[in-house]
């Protein structure tokens, strides 16, 4: 029997947890954005990510946080700056991102199963 995309295409993705260590603003983003730093661990170490989260979030809010993110994503260019992984949020009742994070201090690197 086949997993057609199912339980295997989830196990192909790459979610883990990290620290934002810093935040800049993103002036030259279509949408208000800020540029992140985030800290995944000893194996993974920083990426860097644009999030859209002005709505909910002020850079002051924002490091220290930890927060999930996608990993294992060809880097993508935003305008002049380069995503290197995809911060995860669910959309509150107004569409404005809410970011997904453990409810309680977890190890950086910690893969989502």
């Amino acid at each position: 029997m086949t997993d057609s995309g199912g339980f295997d295409a989830f196990m192909a993705t790459d979610i883990r947890v990290g620290t934002i260590v810093a935040v800049e603003d993103f002036p030259e983003a279509r949408k208000p954005a800020w540029k992140v730093t985030i800290d995944f661990g000893d194996e993974l170490g920083e990426r860097r990510s644009s999030v859209q989260i002005k709505d909910h979030y002020d850079q002051a809010d924002l490091v220290g946080r930890q927060v999930m993110g996608l990993v294992n994503v060809a880097p993508r260019q935003i305008g002049p700056f380069m995503s290197e992984c995809l911060t995860l949020g669910v959309p509150d009742a107004d569409g404005r991102v809410v970011l997904i994070e453990p409810d309680r201090a977890v190890p950086n690197g910690g893969k989502l199963f």
